[in-house]
């Protein structure tokens, strides 16, 4: 809905200025406003208007009309397309549009213009925003605001006049009226506690109170028409001598927009306070007495109670069976019967007469407003009843609309009945047109109309040829009463009676024809007012006597108080004026006082006439009293000395009764300046006709009973919309007949068109639920709306004074809208109900309705101008809302029967549940699913069926999209709590849980997650469930571990066959993954939006992983050994092995890789690991399993090494033999090898093989180091025997013994070249040209690292040896642990200047704390040996004297050592040794100490305790050195070092 506005700002016509007299009509949608006419050719208007717009395809008529003596002419026309036109809040400068002549239509539409002409229009057109609490930016597509165009029909139709008396066209406010409206809205509301209007904020003082919004008391609008009394001062009088000039200012469409959220949930709190969600109430039947005039009050009645009774027991027997409905809804049943019983009390108790037209149609019955869809009579799914509009369904406001006053007021109907006839008879849309000449007047004379003066050619005039009435030109189109009738007047007053013969006789012929043309007029006439044939002939005669005798035997008492004036203008200097007023009747004439300085003045003076032609006019003048020199001069010349300020004219006619009305006052001529409007108290007693009502109140008398009969009578109570078209099809109320018999007693009477409407409202609003009625009452709304709403450029009257002006009655038409407003409400509340998705037809009176609601908002915002009335998108948003809390309850209540009745295909399954188990338990969970299908019909049908009809506020309100929050909110709630509820008890399934999550999801996703309430937001769904999935998991582990245990079951019983060719692994690792996949595809497909939740789930499962994992590898690992011996087994099994790592992978990538939860991550990749170190097992197993045979074939080689000969020289033959010798040797390892790393590379997957190859090579090279390079040192004894032949001669023969036993070991350099060419090729070998192992490994692997060193150690010197062990070697006297006693030593470090030699100065100054048992004589000595390299000539070791039974002894000797220049102190290191001499057998070794030169080298001397050690520690280096210098036999020093390094403490005795 959009704002547009239009300021019409001047023109540029092409032609002489005293040709234009032009005015501006813009016409969009179904309004047409108009500007006044301004003359020139020049013109300047100015004016503003604004327009409603619901729909941008059409375009903006601009038409430019000249004004004319008889009619007016086009001067030329603008369509400008609504698409086009800009947004803005400000005025513009507008643009010039050129005017052109013709129009382009295209399907009944105007599409355009052509034949551009020389004129030019200037406007401003724009786009509003509703209000300026609007954002700013929404505004340039947000033209869906709150308040729509308030016409429905959208296709320009085609044109119908009717021409309308307006005279009241602005009535302003008068003093509250008292108005005792029999209005009875809301019986039992309203009578207990005085309603605000709804818009207000309050509360509720009873549950009854509350029925207005959410009951279905029958409330009743009182007609639209009222007693004589209450209506006593309401008349309102019309001029017929306005032309259609003033219709267009009437007719201005002023619609504007607003955003508010004031009534908030007012009313839905109120409903729902007294009763919960989905209850009924009964109905409250609420009748009137017949009209009672003289006390003109209308009591409330209410039904007996035993209708109550009735009601109750209509829906259920009683209270013997239970009731169909909760116990909540019954206790409201019972408290709405007891306020109704209460209230009535309080009544007089009279009978409540049915009138006879009461019938069981929707017009007539009673009806109940049930707050929760009746689901139970439809079939197809979507949950409401297909009400038929047959059904006692409420049409309308009330039923009490039904007993209007108008239509029991007998004597009122009979007055009306002659008087319709009166004005149909002799109507004045055919009267006969006055004959007009041009005529000079000789004499001075006086206009009849205006009495301006008549005399001469300057003042020339015009002249009926027939009846002789004189009056200016301008002044024509103003005078419409009768020529014939007032030329028989004024005939039979000068006694002419031949032509008053001849003119009577012209009349009745035209009656007679009128009668024989039109006999369905008063048939219907007739019919309406339930009048007899012979009554009707004998009324029809009296009617057309006094249609004869017109004025001759007319005769009336006119009171006229003039009251006050308001919005006068200003014509003196000082900004003021001194208003008086004249009033004339016939031609007498007289004045109030002046009131000086006031343009709202207050006169309240009263005047009487006589009045003797019905056909005289009462002209009301308004002046400004000038009392200078200037102002008497013109009274010399004029007969007006002062300015005119306004008048008003008002036919005799249409006066009747008393009467209460605002007129606007008008211009006499172009040139008058005039503004504002007059209050009058008119008081008429016709003669014959003393006590009748004012015509206003006649007028409703008529239209209702015509309305009622057509619709009530003839309809079955099926209103009948008109077909009518164009501008003014809003003005059509009833088919041709029954809108003629309203026009003409309208026009005759002086009824203003704005009064029509009103009443026709007023009668729709009691059938405002019958189908296209609430399109004709929307459309009818908007124009009422756009009548007040239009302020004029001519008055500056507020929209709500014009309003507090209306003859309807402004208090009544507002109530009637209030009480219209709440039944909308209650209504679209029930929507399901009421506007049936399965009709069509009802769907558009949806839209309607929503649009009727948006019209009554315009209307309180525009016209009442209130300052926040309850927005209407809000409005409907809470009807919504309420409606769906019904639906949700009604179908919580009765999920079972509706589930069976709508899903269940095969009508034998339907078994029927007990009462008690239809409902949610905790032992099962069926009832939840169905209540989710039902959920989602009623969200579809939403989104379907009554988004697309309620689509006026596409920003505020998607019924679709509030279905689903409101649906879900409130299921959230129900499933939260049945969930806590479970899980207390667990009476179901883990999987039962899991399938109903997998609803609640799938709900969630599809309909609830992108809404504006939730989107972003984690819903809490997934913690309901969180402990089922958790048990699920746990119950699903134990599972896994069954299903694994079967699997490697059946695997073992196969034999670990290959899944296939190209899989290398058993199908036990398929097994076990494809249930843990599927495992947790259930966990993914939950797709949990809680990533708190999905962590603890990720959690669990990761467990679950490892545990099966691990225990497939554990069973695994127990049974492999015993499957090595076999060819393939082993590597099969390493490959499962493998593929749990890789599958482990993807599964760990499949749970979300590294946005998975770091517990669940750590945990994987803990497991990962863990396979890893079982596969480096299993491998170092599996190559293990060959060290027998590779010893073996190691040994070979050993043998055929030992048998090569010769020196490694570099000639090329020599290299040749070296390739050879290599060859050789290697065969016996090659031809293991490649047998088994042939079939390990078919069978293996490429990380086992790998490793399997690791594992063979560190074999290999071991073996080779062991075996070849460094053959193991004999058994002790032997080793002993080389250590001690140097010191004990005899034992030299034995030495022979054990080499020649053992066979020298040490390599010679050619057997060192072949053995380095062999281990190249082995290398070569191992990495297979890239398939095998890489060759930085090969290179870098520790074992061929230490047999690499082994043999460079072979080509070394002996002194190179020792050297490179002292400088290694740093740790060899570590007995600091578990020391065996100590040494103190002194040692002094001197090197020569110049020669640079080293000479070495120890003292043994004592040993302490010997540990040492012996039965025996013990003997200890300290031995001090020097090693380094160079020493094979020098003195390398000393001794001190032995000290008996001394285990502290003191020795003080000092020995020297030369160590040469050669090498640095770094290179050497003292070794200490305490022994016990043993006579005749080797000494006993007791402790041994390791001092290293470089320590002291810095200071030159150091003087320590040494502590002893139990033997020399050493690695690998220092171990590998000692083998290779073991094999030295024929080096001394080499085999003293040996001795000296092998030496470890000796057995003690008694141990």
């Amino acid at each position: 809905m959009s704002l547009l506005c239009v300021r019409v700002k001047k023109a540029k016509l092409h032609g002489p200025p005293d040709k234009f007299n032009t005015y501006v009509t813009l016409k969009v949608q179904n309004v047409k406003s108009t500007t006044v006419a301004v003359r020139g050719d020049q013109p300047c208007w100015e004016q503003d208007f604004m327009f409603e717009i619901s729909r941008l395809d059409l375009g903006l008529i601009v038409e430019v009309w000249n004004k004319g003596l008889i009619w007016d002419t086009l001067v030329g026309t603008v369509w400008i397309a609504l698409k086009a036109i800009h947004q803005s809040d400000e005025e513009g400068p507008g643009e010039w549009s050129t005017l052109e002549a013709e129009v382009v239509m295209k399907h009944d539409e105007i599409c355009g213009t052509k034949n551009p002409t020389p004129h030019k229009i200037l406007l401003d057109t724009r786009f509003e925003l509703p209000f300026a609490f609007e954002d700013a930016d929404s505004a340039v597509d947000d033209r869906d605001s709150d308040y729509r165009s308030e016409t429905s029909s959208s296709v320009p139709p085609r044109y119908h006049s009717t021409v309308q008396p307006n005279a009241s066209v602005h009535q302003f406010t008068g003093p509250a009226r008292l108005q005792q409206q029999g209005v009875l809205r809301d019986s039992c509301a309203d009578s207990l506690h005085s309603y605000d209007l709804d818009y207000r904020e309050h509360v509720a003082a009873s549950p009854a109170g509350s029925s207005r919004y959410g009951s279905s008391c029958n409330v009743s609008q009182e007609s639209s028409h009222l007693s004589e009394l209450e209506h006593s001062h309401e008349s309102a009088h019309g001029s017929e001598q306005e032309d259609d000039h003033q219709e267009r200012q009437s007719n201005h469409s002023y619609h504007s927009s607003s955003s508010y959220q004031k009534d908030g949930q007012a009313w839905l709190k109120e409903q729902e306070e007294p009763h919960g969600k989905g209850e009924e109430e009964k109905v409250c039947k609420i009748e009137e007495k017949p009209a009672d005039h003289s006390a003109a009050k209308l009591p409330l009645e209410l039904e007996k109670p035993k209708d109550v009774d009735a009601g109750v027991q209509m829906s259920y027997q009683g209270d013997i069976e239970p009731p169909p409905f909760p116990p909540a809804r019954a206790r409201w049943i019972r408290a709405i019967s007891k306020v109704r019983l209460q209230l009535q009390q309080g009544q007089d108790e009279t009978d409540p007469s049915k009138p006879p037209w009461l019938k069981g149609g929707p017009a007539g019955g009673l009806y109940g407003i049930d707050s929760m869809p009746d689901l139970r009579k439809k079939k197809p799914i979507p949950l409401v009843s297909d009400l038929s509009l047959v059904q006692s369904r409420k049409a309308g406001i009330t039923s009490a609309m039904a007993t209007r006053t108008s239509l029991k007021d007998e004597e009122l109907k009979s007055h009306v009945y002659k008087k319709t006839l009166q004005a149909l008879i002799y109507p004045i849309s055919c009267t006969t047109p006055h004959n007009f000449e041009v005529w000079t007047a000789t004499t001075p004379t006086y206009c009849y109309e205006c009495e301006g003066l008549l005399w001469g050619i300057a003042r020339q005039g015009m002249r009926c040829g027939e009846c002789g009435v004189k009056c200016h030109d301008k002044c024509q189109d103003l005078l419409n009463a009768d020529c014939l009738q007032r030329a028989a007047e004024k005939s039979s007053k000068h006694g002419a009676e031949d032509r008053t013969q001849n003119f009577i006789m012209a009349m009745k012929d035209r009656m007679k024809i009128r009668e024989r043309n039109k006999p369905e007029i008063f048939d219907l006439i007739r019919d309406v007012f339930c009048e007899s044939k012979m009554t009707h002939a004998q009324q029809m005669k009296t009617v057309k006597q006094s249609v004869l005798d017109g004025t001759s035997k007319w005769s009336a008492k006119i009171t006229i108080t003039v009251v006050c004036a308001q919005g006068l203008q200003a014509k003196d200097k000082t900004g003021s004026s001194d208003p008086y007023v004249t009033v004339q009747v016939g031609k007498t004439k007289k004045r109030t006082k002046t009131i000086f300085g006031n343009l709202n003045p207050v006169w309240e003076e009263k005047f009487y006439f006589e009045c003797h032609n019905s056909s005289d006019r009462i002209k009301v003048r308004v002046w400004d009293e000038d009392d200078d020199i200037k102002s008497r001069v013109k009274q010399r010349l004029k007969r007006e000395s002062d300015d005119f300020l306004g008048q008003t004219i008002i036919e005799v006619r249409t006066l009747s009764g008393e009467m209460d009305v605002w007129y606007n006052l008008e211009k006499r001529t172009d040139k008058s300046a005039v503004s504002g409007a007059i209050r009058l108290q008119i008081s008429v007693e016709i003669k014959g006709e003393e006590k009748v009502a004012p015509y206003h109140v006649q007028y409703t008398c008529l239209h209702e009973n015509l309305f009622h009969h057509l619709t009530d009578v003839q309809g079955n109570g099926v209103v009948k919309i008109p077909d009518a078209k164009g501008d003014d099809a809003w003005k059509v109320y009833f088919d041709e007949t029954a809108q003629e018999i309203v026009d003409e007693f309208a026009m005759r009477y002086g009824i203003e068109s704005i009064y029509q409407a009103m009443t026709h409202f007023a009668c729709l609003s009691s059938k405002y639920m019958c189908p296209g009625v609430p399109a004709v009452m929307s459309t009818l709304l908007a124009n009422i709306n756009a009548y007040y709403a239009h302020t004029t450029a001519s008055t500056n009257v507020s929209a709500s004074d014009r309003f507090a002006a209306s003859n309807f009655g402004k208090e009544r038409f507002v109530k009637l809208l209030d009480q219209l407003h709440n039944s909308l409400r209650i209504d679209l509340s029930m929507y399901r109900n009421n506007f049936p998705a399965s009709s069509r037809e009802r769907l558009q009176d949806l839209k309607s309705t929503v649009d009727l609601l948006t019209s009554i908002t315009f209307f309180r915002m525009k016209v009442q101008e209130l300052q926040s009335p309850p927005r209407a998108s809000q409005v409907v948003k809470d009807c919504v809302k309420a409606c769906l809390n019904s639906t949700y309850e009604y179908i919580f209540n009765n999920c079972h029967e509706l589930y069976s009745r709508e899903y269940q295909t095969d009508p034998n399954k339907t078994q029927d549940l007990p009462a008690e188990e239809q409902g949610p338990s905790i032992r099962n969970l069926d009832f939840w699913p169905k209540l989710i299908t039902l959920i989602v019909s009623i969200i579809e049908e939403d989104k379907n069926s009554y988004t697309p009809v309620l689509n006026q506020f596409p920003q505020e309100l998607a019924v679709g999209k509030i279905s689903a929050e409101v649906m879900w909110s409130l299921f959230a709630q129900d499933m939260k709590y049945a969930m806590e509820e479970h899980e207390k008890h667990r009476l179901c399934k883990s999987a039962d849980y899991m399938n109903l999550h997998f609803k609640v999801k799938w709900l969630y996703n599809e309909y609830v997650r992108d809404l504006p309430a939730f989107k972003g937001k984690v819903p809490e769904y997934p913690a309901w469930f969180e402990q089922f999935v958790m048990q699920w998991l746990d119950e699903n582990e134990d599972v896994s571990l069954d299903f694994l245990h079967g699997a490697l079951e059946r695997d073992k019983k196969d034999g670990f066959q290959q899944t296939s060719e190209h899989a290398l692994f058993s199908c036990s690792v398929v097994d076990v993954f494809t249930q843990l996949n599927q495992s947790f595809e259930i966990i993914k497909k939950l797709e949990c939006p809680d990533p708190v939740i999905v962590a603890h789930y990720n959690r669990r499962f990761a467990k679950t992983i490892g545990k099966v994992l691990m225990q497939y590898a554990d069973i695994l690992s127990k049974s492999f050994e015993s499957y090595c011996s076999k060819e393939k087994l082993p590597c099969i099994l390493m490959n499962n092995i493998q593929q749990l790592r890789v599958q482990l992978e993807k599964m760990f990538e499949a749970m979300g890789g590294k946005e998975l939860d770091a517990e669940a991550s750590d945990h994987l990749k803990e497991l990962q690991v863990k396979l890893n170190n079982v596969l480096d097992e299993l491998s170092a197993v599996f190559g293990n399993s060959f060290q027998t045979r590779i010893d073996e074939c190691v040994k070979q080689m050993s043998d055929i090494l030992c048998q090569v000969k010769g020196t490694a020289n570099s000639a090329a033959n020599a290299r040749n033999t070296v390739a050879q010798d290599a060859d050789n040797v290697l065969r016996p390892l090659m031809d293991f090898l490649d047998g088994n790393l042939t079939l390990f590379a078919t069978v293996c997957e490429k990380t086992v093989l790998k490793r399997v190859l690791k594992e063979l090579w560190r074999v290999v090279m071991n073996t080779m180091e062991k075996l070849i390079v460094l053959p193991p040192l004999t058994d002790h004894t032997g080793t002993q025997l080389i250590f001690s032949a140097a010191k004990e001669l005899g034992h030299l023969s034995k030495l022979k013994d054990h080499m020649v036993r053992e066979e020298t070991r040490s390599l010679t350099p050619k057997q060192c070249a072949v053995l380095d060419l062999a281990l190249d090729t082995i290398k070569q070998y191992f990495h297979a040209g890239g398939n095998g192992l890489k060759k930085t490994f090969l290179e870098k692997s520790p074992d061929l690292q230490s047999l690499r060193y082994a043999l460079s150690l072979y080509t070394q010197t002996t002194d190179t040896l020792i050297k490179t062990f002292v400088q290694s070697q740093t740790a060899q006297g570590s007995g600091v642990d578990d020391p065996v006693g100590e040494v103190s030593i002194q040692i002094d470090l001197y090197t020569h200047p110049g020669t640079g030699e080293h000479k070495v100065t120890v003292k043994v100054v004592a040993a302490n704390d010997l540990k040492w048992q012996t039965s025996g004589m013990f003997r200890p000595f300290v031995e001090i040996t020097m090693i380094g390299p160079h020493q094979s000539d020098k003195k390398r070791k000393f001794t001190t004297k032995s000290k008996s039974n001394n285990w502290a002894p003191k020795y003080n000797e000092t020995f020297h050592f030369i160590l040469g220049n050669e090498d640095g102190p770094d290179a050497y290191e003292l070794q200490v040794c305490v022994k016990d001499y043993c006579f005749a057998r080797e000494d006993r070794v007791l402790g041994i100490a390791v001092m290293q030169l470089r320590d002291i080298a810095d200071k030159g001397s150091c003087a320590c305790w040494c502590p002893l050690g139990r033997r020399i520690h050493m690695d690998e280096t220092g171990l590998t050195i000692l083998r290779i210098l073991s094999q030295r036999t024929n080096d001394e020093v080499a085999k003293e070092f040996v001795k000296l390094k092998s030496e470890s403490r000796s057995t003690e005795e008694g141990t």
